[in-house]
């Protein structure tokens, strides 16, 4: 059962990463077809990737009220709509209408199957689902860039978008017939707004929770510049056609992977600090290797996607056992405190991806700088936190 929950809640996590990563390899296209600059495509990257974060701050809090299921189902027909949409777009202000939408409906899957894990299961073995449900989700960012260049060349970016919309139908059979609920009726906080509001309140003013937050959401900023980039990166600085981006995404995705898979193995065995610990040290080196290889060097595969391997793999070792600390904060509100973590994280990644990575895009040492810099203040945030969020808290009483 573990098995078929952890392949359901990685598929709803997918949603979001396929609508990111699919069209990418079509950014020329796009541009061509509405005769738009490559800054206003990019910005179809930046518009879903902002309300994906911003709706991320209400269906956690949805989802406490009203149950889980009801608002995946919800999200999944949005999602749908939004990706018909998407195909049928007449114009490039059409298509930004569009993936707003997407961005809208998308936020849900992450939120909700975090709490979803956090219903069901406790310390270790709430890591060991979470690192798993990583090593499946990360299957789709690493396929998703691959198979939309070959459809780009063989069909065209609408279908790719049939594809997103295809994935959705897919999961919102899935959830219909095999996610039983997990948070029973008398465990619903009632939907009042003045006191969700003051819930929502009582987080945004705990330090530490905002503090491991920004550390996981900077953390994951350093990732997000090379997925922002990647267009650029791959078709202007690799110098590589549009069917090859798995030269940048399979490093990455495959390093998330490995990293979550030896996360879940040693969540067992080793406290989440040490983990943490380890975490950071690699991708510390991971991060000076990328600035030295750019400094020194040109960019060329195979050498210059290691770095990004090793700083994926260590990434996906601390960000289990981070998530778990922040969420603990407010165990009686874990999908508030769900949806609150994933906002700062995908936020930040929106900011990252969607103005910094403009800023940097065209040098590879820019870049490897930025992802340098994305660490050093992860780490600060993270050592500010670091008394406390060790302790792992004990429950906090909200309204």
């Amino acid at each position: 059962m573990n098995i078929v929950l952890t392949l359901i809640l990685a598929g709803l996590t997918m949603v979001g990463p396929l609508a990111i990563d699919s069209y990418l390899p079509s950014f020329p296209a796009i541009a061509h077809t509405f005769d738009a600059s490559p800054l206003l495509v990019q910005q179809t990257l930046s518009a879903f990737l902002f309300t994906f974060a911003f709706m991320m701050l209400f269906y956690g809090t949805l989802s406490d009220s009203f149950g889980r299921r009801p608002v995946i189902l919800l999200s999944l027909l949005l999602y749908i709509g939004a990706s018909i949409g998407g195909a049928s777009a007449s114009s490039v202000g059409w298509l930004l209408f569009w993936r707003v939408l997407q961005g809208v409906a998308a936020g849900a899957g992450p939120v909700v199957g975090r709490a979803i894990v956090q219903d069901r299961f406790t310390g270790a073995e709430a890591q060991q689902i979470l690192s798993n449900i990583m090593v499946v989700f990360g299957l789709v960012p690493a396929i998703a860039p691959v198979l939309g260049g070959w459809i780009q060349v063989g069909f065209g970016w609408r279908a790719i978008f049939w594809l997103m919309a295809g994935f959705g139908l897919l999961m919102l059979l899935v959830v219909q017939r095999a996610l039983p609920e997990s948070l029973a009726p008398e465990q619903r906080h009632p939907f009042h707004f003045g006191r969700i509001a003051a819930n929502y309140w009582q987080v945004l003013r705990h330090r530490q929770f905002l503090l491991v937050a920004l550390a996981i959401g900077l953390s994951f900023g350093g990732f997000g510049l090379y997925i922002g980039s990647a267009a650029y990166f791959v078709l202007n600085i690799l110098h590589l056609p549009e069917t090859a981006f798995a030269w940048l995404f399979l490093p990455l995705i495959s390093g998330l992977v490995l990293g979550s898979g030896l996360a879940g193995k040693l969540g067992h065995r080793h406290p989440p600090q040490r983990l943490i610990k380890a975490g950071y040290a690699l991708m510390l080196l991971a991060a000076l290797l990328n600035v030295g290889y750019n400094l020194l060097r040109p960019a060329e595969v195979p050498w210059m996607v290691m770095p990004l391997f090793l700083y994926a793999f260590a990434l996906a070792i601390l960000m289990a056992p981070m998530t778990l600390i922040a969420l603990n904060y407010f165990p009686n509100h874990r999908g508030l405190a769900s949806s609150l973590q994933s906002f700062v994280q995908m936020m930040v990644f929106a900011l990252m991806s969607g103005l910094v990575a403009p800023l940097l895009f065209d040098s590879a040492f820019k870049l490897a700088c930025g992802m340098l810099a994305a660490l050093g203040a992860s780490g600060a945030c993270w050592l500010l936190a670091r008394p406390a969020a060790e302790a792992v808290p004990a429950a906090q009483g909200m309204a």
